[in-house]
C-alpha cells in the first residue's frame, strides 16, 4: 500500500533548520531535508528545553482598540518578595577587574578571536604569580617583598680579605694559588715567575722571556752594581742559558748567574782586576753547577764508575763588566757579548767567540763560517759548565772603548735571530744607553717575532766614555 504524502502548510517551518516554507514544498530549499516524511512524536515531554531557545507565551486579548495585548517579559514589571514587599532592583554587573591584553607573540588579539584578557597581578599578589603585561608589552614584574625588619644587606658585608702573602688566580682573579701553582677555585695552572722576568738596576737591565716553544724558561739572569776601592762604578750584568739535554736545566742556570754574580760583588770591592775577578766568578759557577750533580751511589766503587755524572745539571754562561774604563767579558759556551756604538756610523763587534762544533770547524780553517753554521752540527757546544764537561776553560777579554756605547749580553735564544753584529746593530734602538730596559725588551720582542724557538735572555749594558776619549786597548786571555 502506497504511503501517504505528507505537504507542509504554508507559514511552517522546516523542521531540520527552521527555514520558512512554501505550501507544496517537498524538500526545504535550504538545507535538502525530505519534508515528505512523516516524523513520529517523541514518548518523553522534557520540562526543560535542551539545546532550543524557550519560547515566551504570547498574550491573549485585546484592549480596547483591538490591539493584541504587549507580551511581557519576566523583568519588565516589579515583583513583590515572599513578604510582599517590592523585589530589589537587579544589581548592576560588577565592574571587571582591570584586565590587561596578552600581547606576547603568537597571543596577539584579533578582530575574530577576542583577547584572553589576563588578571593584573592584586597588590598582596605571592611572589611567585605570574608577570602582568603592560599596555607596551612589557611585562610587569610583581614588587619585591620588604626584607624583614633588622636583616643585613648582603651587599653591605666587606668580603673576606685573602691571607697575606695569598696570590689570587691570573683567570679567575678570585680563587688562591696553591703551592703547586694552581688555583683552588678554577684549576688554572699559574704562569711561573720563571716564564718572563724583568729587572733594571740603573744604568743595566735585562729581560729572560720562555719564547713561544719551550714548556720552561731554561735560562737566568743577574744584574748588580757595586764600587771600587776608588769609588768608581762597576756594573755587573750575568746571562745562563741551561742545556736541555741535561738534568734540572733551569736550576744549573740559575746556581750559576748567581754565584757568579756574588762572587763579582764580593771580588770588585777589594780592588780585584775585572779580568781576573771575571775568571774567579767563572770558576765559582762551574763549582755551583757541579754541586748541583746527585751520586749514584757511596763508597769508594763510586769513584770509579765512568757514569756517575751521565746527563748531570749543565749550562752555559757570558758576562760583562764595566768598571774602571774597562769592559770586560768572560764566557763559556754559545752565549755571546756584542758591542754596538751609540754612534752607529762605527762599527759593531761581536766580543766572544762560541765554543761550538761550528766554531772549531772556522778556527780549524776546515770550513767557511756561512758553511759550518749551515751545518745541522753548528750548534753543539763544546763548552759547558757542569760535573760531565770535559774540562773547565773559561774565556776572558777586555777592552778599553774609544767610543760610547751599549754591550749586549744574550743567549742563543737571541743571537739565532740577529746572528752578525751587524744585524744585532740593526735590532736594537737608537736610544739603548739611556733605555736600556726598552732596548731588551725590544730585543726580546725580536726572537718572538722571529719565532720564538727557544727562551730568550739578554741584558743591555750602557758603557760611557769621556768625549775627550783616550784610544782604544784589547788584551785577551
Amino acid at each position: 500500500m502506497a504511503s501517504q504524502m505528507h505537504q507542509p502548510a504554508a507559514g511552517s517551518a522546516c523542521p531540520s533548520c527552521d527555514e520558512p516554507l512554501e505550501t507544496g514544498d517537498l524538500f526545504c530549499g535550504a538545507c535538502g531535508h525530505d519534508l515528505s516524511a512523516v516524523h513520529e512524536q517523541p514518548d518523553d515531554h522534557p520540562t526543560i528545553a535542551i539545546g532550543t531557545a524557550v519560547q515566551w507565551p504570547a498574550a491573549t486579548g485585546t484592549d480596547s482598540a483591538g490591539t493584541p495585548a504587549p507580551t511581557h517579559r519576566p523583568g519588565d514589571l516589579p515583583g513583590t518578595d515572599s513578604g510582599g514587599g517590592p523585589l530589589a532592583a537587579p544589581a548592576a554587573p560588577a565592574a571587571p577587574a582591570a584586565v590587561r591584553y596578552d600581547n606576547r607573540p603568537g597571543h596577539e588579539a584579533s578582530p575574530d578571536v577576542p583577547a584572553v584578557p589576563v588578571q593584573a597581578a592584586a597588590p598582596n599578589a605571592l611572589p611567585n604569580a605570574a608577570p602582568s603585561v603592560s599596555s607596551s608589552g612589557d611585562f610587569e614584574l610583581p614588587a619585591p617583598e620588604a626584607a624583614p625588619v633588622g636583616a643585613a644587606d648582603p651587599r653591605a658585608v666587606d668580603p673576606v680579605a685573602p691571607p697575606s702573602g695569598t696570590k689570587l688566580c691570573v683567570a679567575c682573579r678570585a680563587g688562591h694559588v696553591d703551592t703547586d701553582g694552581y688555583c683552588e677555585n678554577c684549576g688554572h695552572a699559574q704562569p711561573r715567575e720563571r716564564d718572563h722576568m724583568e729587572r733594571e738596576l740603573g744604568s743595566v737591565a735585562a729581560v729572560s722571556d720562555r719564547g713561544l716553544r719551550h714548556h720552561r724558561n731554561e735560562d737566568s739572569f743577574a744584574v748588580s752594581s757595586t764600587a771600587l776601592p776608588d769609588g768608581s762604578p762597576a756594573v755587573v750584568a750575568i746571562v745562563c742559558d741551561g742545556v736541555s739535554s741535561a738534568t734540572r736545566p733551569d736550576e744549573a742556570s740559575e746556581a750559576a748567574a748567581s754565584a757568579a754574580n756574588e762572587l763579582l760583588l764580593a771580588t770588585l770591592p777589594r780592588g780585584t782586576h775585572p779580568q781576573q775577578a771575571m775568571h774567579e766568578a767563572i770558576v765559582a759557577a762551574a763549582d755551583a753547577v757541579n754541586s748541583l750533580a746527585t751520586d749514584p751511589g757511596e763508597g769508594e766503587a763510586m769513584e770509579h764508575d765512568p757514569h756517575r755524572h751521565q746527563n748531570a745539571p749543565a749550562c752555559t754562561i757570558v758576562g760583562a763588566v764595566a768598571a774602571g774604563g774597562l769592559l770586560v767579558v768572560g764566557w763559556v759556551g754559545d752565549s755571546r757579548a756584542y758591542w754596538v756604538p751609540d754612534d752607529r756610523s762605527g762599527p759593531p763587534a761581536r766580543l766572544t767567540e762560541d765554543d761550538s762544533w761550528a766554531a772549531q770547524m772556522v778556527a780549524a780553517g776546515l770550513m767557511s763560517e756561512a758553511e759550518a753554521y749551515a751545518d745541522e752540527r753548528a750548534h753543539a757546544i763544546t763548552g759547558w759548565l757542569g760535573a760531565d764537561a770535559y774540562e773547565l776553560e773559561p774565556h776572558t777579554a777586555s777592552f778599553k772603548p774609544d767610543r760610547s756605547g751599549v754591550v749586549v749580553v744574550c743567549t742563543d735564544g737571541l743571537w739565532n735571530y740577529a746572528e752578525g753584529a751587524e744585524d744585532m746593530a740593526r735590532a736594537i734602538p737608537a736610544d739603548a744607553a739611556g733605555r736600556p730596559l726598552h732596548s731588551a725588551q725590544v730585543l726580546v720582542g725580536h726572537a718572538l717575532d722571529g719565532g720564538g724557538h727557544d727562551n730568550v735572555t739578554v741584558a743591555v749594558l750602557p758603557f760611557a766614555v769621556p768625549h775627550q776619549g783616550a784610544g782604544s786597548a784589547y788584551n785577551k786571555a
